[in-house]
């Protein structure tokens, strides 16, 4: 299966808050026809409202793709209404956190190919990265045309089985937010040396989001990019010696921050 033949048989968007947007603008900018898309949405945004897609039409009765974008706690209400579409050759791509695949298979048939992903939410700038994996009736080329669909807003990954997604979720899916905290942090502690609040928030953002351009420009691990802006007795070696500290630096905070997403992952994924 290929663009051409979402096309033709048309592309059904379950949900289109903040991720669903992002990846149907991804999707337009990269020549997928307005006309070739139906979004189900309640509560359709003026931008979508503009995009030139059927907004709460009747889909075709065979798409090439649903794609589920609703949130979790909706889902139980959202998804009876394609399951007309199970069972049959059309696939399932889901972006809904904590749902897993058997949830799917249960509510739309066991022969329903379906693929699990896992994006974050820098998608909304093109940035994100997303995870997939796909149940038995998942084809090699329905897991590569759902990786194609998810690369209009970043990267991605293939996972080797389900059972990773709630590690996925700890890192990258929940991720952004412990960066987002290490930037109000980084600032707040500059202002705590006597910094404006202004500039010391321009310091720290810019500061995080050069290093992480960095680090993905070059082929240097973080570690060794680490030691290149470290010099013996230094400033930066100073404050290492703080963060780095493996009782109360960030290795042992990390390690259980990571762990405690995954645990509540787990938990939601079991209902």
């Amino acid at each position: 299966m290929e663009m051409t033949e979402i096309a033709a048989r048309g592309l059904v968007l379950l949900g289109c808050g903040k991720m669903g947007s992002a990846m149907l603008a991804g999707w337009l900018e990269r020549g997928l026809a307005p006309e070739a898309v139906w979004v189900m949405d309640p509560n359709p945004s003026d931008w979508l409202k503009g995009t030139g897609v059927q907004i709460n039409a009747a889909p075709p009765e065979a798409p090439a793709i649903v794609l589920v974008a609703v949130k979790p706690q909706v889902m139980g209400a959202a998804l009876p209404t394609a399951k007309s579409f199970g069972g049959g050759e059309t696939l399932f791509v889901s972006v809904a956190a904590g749902t897993p695949i058997a949830t799917y298979e249960r509510m739309l048939g066991e022969n329903t190919p379906v693929v699990r992903a896992m994006p974050n939410t820098p998608a909304a700038v093109g940035r994100g990265i997303t995870a997939l994996i796909g149940n038995a009736h998942a084809t090699p080329a329905h897991v590569a045309l759902a990786e194609k669909l998810m690369r209009a807003v970043g990267q991605t990954v293939r996972l080797e089985s389900e059972a990773q997604m709630d590690a996925v979720t700890g890192v990258s899916g929940s991720g952004p937010a412990y960066v987002f905290h290490l930037i109000e942090t980084l600032a707040a502690a500059g202002v705590a040396q006597g910094l404006p609040p202004a500039l010391a928030m321009q310091l720290a953002k810019a500061t995080v989001a050069g290093a992480g351009a960095l680090a993905e420009a070059v082929i240097d691990d973080p570690a060794q990019l680490r030691v290149n802006v470290t010099s013996p007795n230094g400033t930066t070696q100073a404050a290492l010696e703080v963060l780095m500290d493996e009782k109360t630096g960030f290795p042992a905070l990390m390690t259980r921050a990571v762990e405690a997403a995954t645990k509540r992952s787990e938990e939601l994924s079991r209902g």
